[in-house]
């Protein structure tokens, strides 16, 4: 095979009609027979990360009339078969559920603020919450003991607007300059 002649009419001093060297040869690598490629892996080959020669090996195939248990060949809905599902979190463990009384008991005791009755519910269900988180195990302790705090803080401040009025209208009764009495 030659090479073409340069374009133009100049002339390339690096050109020759013949090339220089033979082309390369695509099993050599380096003057080295280059590997051969893997081929398909044997699944029931024995392992060579097996711990101990007796060790049994876990991925052989199981009789399913000797009575052991088969574990489930059914590939969860959503997932590649042969592939195990990904976990939410990257390996963190997952929050627990949230108690839906703690909830409940912080968002009463937040509206308390503007209408002041469900103050001393949403503390009473906070105490409801903490029982039941403590007997469950849920989350929402925080949001509970939340509920708590602002709840009783917000009923005190009830209980004080109210017997300041109870007590400003007990002033102004007797006060007061009755007319008819002259």
């Amino acid at each position: 095979m030659t090479n073409p002649p340069p374009p133009g009419n100049w002339s390339d001093p690096t050109w020759s009609a013949q090339p220089s060297s033979p082309a390369p040869d695509p099993t050599l690598v380096a003057g080295q027979p280059v590997p051969a490629q893997p081929g398909p892996v044997d699944p029931y080959a024995p392992s060579p990360y097996a711990t101990s020669p007796y060790a049994p090996d876990p991925y052989a195939p199981v009789d399913p009339y000797a009575g052991a248990k088969q574990p489930a060949t059914q590939p969860m809905p959503g997932y590649a078969p042969g592939y195990p599902p990904q976990y939410p979190g990257y390996g963190y463990p997952q929050p627990p559920k949230t108690n839906g009384m703690a909830i409940a008991a912080f968002v009463l005791a937040l509206i308390g603020f503007t209408s002041c009755i469900t103050a001393p519910i949403g503390a009473i269900l906070g105490h409801v919450a903490q029982k039941q988180i403590r007997l469950s195990g849920e989350g929402g302790a925080g949001m509970a003991k939340a509920a708590i705090i602002v709840g009783w803080i917000l009923t005190g401040f009830l209980v004080l607007v109210i017997l300041f009025y109870v007590a400003a209208i007990v002033y102004a009764i007797v006060t007061s300059n009755d007319s008819s009495s002259y």
